[in-house]
């Protein structure tokens, strides 16, 4: 079965690939963020109706260079390409998590044609066009393409919080292709980002690793039945990927971070009633913030 590979830009440009289990990799990618997004939904539903936001993705307007579509159709097989751009009805949102996804699409694209590259800055497009050069230096009998996706997706809000996430994938061979999430939280009030340290009170930075640490141990009794010989292997790491839920925080890890690939981009959630102290008062749902003062 072959799989179609379609760049947008001014002109359509089709190719094809034979690449079989990049489509099932895509989709298992797929079906893991849509899980991992449901615990938003109530928060999306129960937002102030004072503040609207509607939000959409497009595809970037780019198009492979005339000389690598040229050596790729001749091959039978292009690299696909897919970088989406956020567009919502609130234009400082939408420039800053564009920003980003670019910047993670150029990160990306840097890794894999690091030996090839100089350390000058290089610009969007000009990282998907050496991304899609170094693709062309594949054995003619290759039966797979480059793989690079790119989406930034609105995850509903949470009191004057919206939250989003950028989610990534790419495969360059091997047995597997890497996924990759990033949480986004803007205060709409201030029209600011705001990270893990923000959200913190003050000096509370070790007490709100210490709860990771602990929902770190609760996720791997349900992965591995003996918590200190996996830790042991795969020891707890504090990330600061984090975004609001209707219960509480949550912490996403890359693959490999704390666990084999296997076992996913895992989330810890820590829930709000232990967060009182911790994190500042605003970021506590209002619905919540007597259950959790009591």
């Amino acid at each position: 079965m072959s799989i179609l590979v379609e760049f947008t830009g001014s002109q359509a440009n089709k190719c094809y690939t034979a690449k079989n289990r990049s489509l099932l990799w895509r989709r298992i990618f797929k079906i893991i963020s849509a899980v991992s997004l449901s615990g938003l939904l109530w928060s999306s539903a129960n937002a102030n109706m004072n503040y609207h936001l509607v939000s959409t993705t497009e595809y970037l307007d780019y198009e492979l260079p005339k000389s690598i579509q040229e050596h790729c159709l001749e091959r039978g097989k292009c690299p696909e390409i897919e970088v989406k751009r956020l567009n919502t009805n609130h234009d400082w949102i939408n420039q800053m998590v564009n920003k980003r996804a670019g910047e993670l699409a150029i990160n990306i694209t840097a890794s894999d044609v690091a030996s090839k590259s100089t350390n000058a800055k290089v610009n969007l497009k000009e990282a998907l066009d050496n991304f899609a050069a170094e693709s062309l230096e594949l054995p003619k009998d290759v039966p797979w393409a480059y793989q690079l996706m790119i989406t930034p997706e609105y995850l509903g809000h949470v009191s004057s919080f919206e939250l989003f996430e950028i989610d990534s994938y790419v495969f360059t061979g091997g047995a597997h292709g890497m996924p990759y999430s990033e949480y986004l939280i803007f205060d709409h009030t201030t029209k600011a980002q705001i990270g893990l340290d923000g959200m913190l009170q003050p000096g509370q930075a070790s007490s709100f690793e210490t709860l990771a640490y602990k929902a770190y141990k609760e996720w791997v009794k349900t992965v591995d039945n003996d918590v200190e010989s996996y830790e042991k292997q795969w020891p707890f790491v504090m990330s600061k990927n984090i975004t609001l839920t209707d219960k509480g925080v949550d912490i996403r890890y890359q693959h490999y971070e704390i666990g084999p690939y296997a076992y996913g981009m895992p989330v810890l959630s820590i829930p709000y009633d232990k967060l009182k102290s911790i994190i500042k008062p605003h970021f506590i749902p209002k619905q919540l913030t007597s259950k959790v003062g009591s």
